[in-house]
């Protein structure tokens, strides 16, 4: 089957269906078309998406709580936004908030827990995460007297050290915060394992999906975690954050919140007036890619989907690894593809910071992501924290020819 295909049960989604839905597609650069690389830091959007949050500004902009029609509208979007979010996460729509973005809401979660533990108290984060995943619990640690442990991460081989985990993992242990994709390196942590270990001591378990929900499906349930987060926006929608959090917990949390605004889960971890359009937007996104999919009910379409798409992005990463492998001056970084990854490769082309080969690779229309990509531990760990890596990610809409294209112009580089 042809790498342009994506196979389901009873269906076959071409890729120039799918890229018909992206209008920044139609881009062109320097005479060339475009070819979007930098999912990782954010996916284009499809007209359905766009089309959602028009569709309530214009037609049911309102806040909150009231009698008449446009608010009760509004009232009933939101409703079908957190069960919509809930079926791609597998959870319980209320237990799903939202909020500006993944980061914003872990400085939430980690000042609102934080307020119930004692000097001494333990936090554990790892060195493969992303800063949004670390810093806001050191600054909750710094704020309480509290323990920062850092996990290592296997730099060779791009995955988490698991028994660097278990040893750091103990009576005083309140959270372990962890990824389940690395957004430098797409390696993808056992979470639900990471998460036993985290229980086996009494602790909590937060898990950043930010990279892994726009590749694998999210199964909350699956993985026994307590908090769960991700963006929209790494997965074809605006940019709004998405909190799971467990009822139990939501509830009996010592929230910063005005009197009078709602105390139950979840609307008690949303403060202040919240972004409508970008809930939209966020469920519209879900129903994107369910529609890709077959199957009875939007979790079975999204299952569907993913396993399509998932297939896809396999031979992608085979074609990208395969091909930036044969050049002279290029060294890949994180897992094999044999390996659980996402289509996320990195690399770095030695004698040109990695900054100076995105810039040249735009003059050919391939747009590419620089730098450390606000995971600077393991980037800096792997002896780039001055002249950073390159990025290259595969979304939905990415062709055989664009990786291609991709894979030619790196050559090109090295060949100076």
């Amino acid at each position: 089957m042809s790498v342009d295909k994506v196979q389901g049960e009873g269906s076959v989604a071409s890729i120039e269906a799918i890229r018909a839905a992206f209008p920044a597609l139609e881009r062109t650069h320097a005479g060339k078309k475009v070819a979007y690389l930098d999912g990782p830091g954010g996916t284009q959007v499809p007209r359905a998406v766009a089309d959602a949050m028009t569709d309530y500004l214009f037609h049911h902009n309102a806040n909150t709580h009231w009698e008449y029609p446009t608010s009760v509208e509004t009232d009933a979007m939101i409703v079908r936004a957190r069960a919509t979010l809930a079926d791609m996460l597998h959870a319980s729509a209320d237990e799903v908030s939202f909020g500006a973005n993944m980061t914003t809401i872990t400085f939430h979660v980690a000042r609102s827990l934080a307020r119930k533990w004692e000097p001494g108290d333990e936090i554990v984060v790892t060195e493969l995460d992303h800063r949004a995943n670390v810093d806001p619990w050191i600054a909750a640690a710094r704020d309480r007297g509290l323990v920062v442990r850092m996990v290592r991460a296997d730099a060779e081989r791009g995955m988490l050290d698991m028994d660097d985990l278990r040893a750091n993992l103990n009576s005083r242990t309140r959270i372990l915060a962890v990824g389940a994709g690395s957004n430098a390196l797409g390696a993808i942590t056992d979470v639900k394992a990471a998460t036993e270990l985290a229980h086996g001591v009494g602790a909590l378990s937060y898990v950043d999906a930010v990279h892994y929900a726009p590749h694998s499906l999210v199964d909350v349930r699956e993985i026994g975690c307590d908090f769960l987060a991700c963006s929209a926006y790494k997965f074809y929608g605006p940019h709004i954050g998405v909190l799971y959090g467990r009822h139990d917990l939501v509830e009996q949390m010592d929230v910063p919140k005005l009197e009078p605004a709602p105390d139950s889960s979840p609307e008690r971890m949303e403060t202040g007036t919240q972004n409508h359009e970008g809930m939209a937007g966020a469920a519209a996104a879900v129903d994107y890619i369910a529609s890709l999919g077959v199957g009875e009910g939007r979790r079975a379409r999204l299952e569907s989907a993913y396993a399509m798409l998932h297939e896809r992005g396999q031979k992608l990463t085979e074609t990208l690894w395969d091909g930036l492998s044969a050049i002279d001056g290029v060294t890949l970084y994180g897992p094999t593809p044999d390996r659980p990854r996402t289509p996320t490769v990195v690399f770095a082309l030695r004698g040109m910071p990695s900054a100076e080969v995105a810039r040249r690779l735009t003059d050919r229309g391939l747009f590419v992501s620089s730098g450390d990509f606000y995971a600077s531990t393991i980037v800096g760990r792997l002896g780039h924290a001055e002249d950073g890596l390159v990025r290259v990610g595969c979304a939905c809409y990415t062709s055989a020819e664009e990786v291609e294209r991709l894979v030619s112009g790196v050559a090109e580089l090295a060949r100076g």
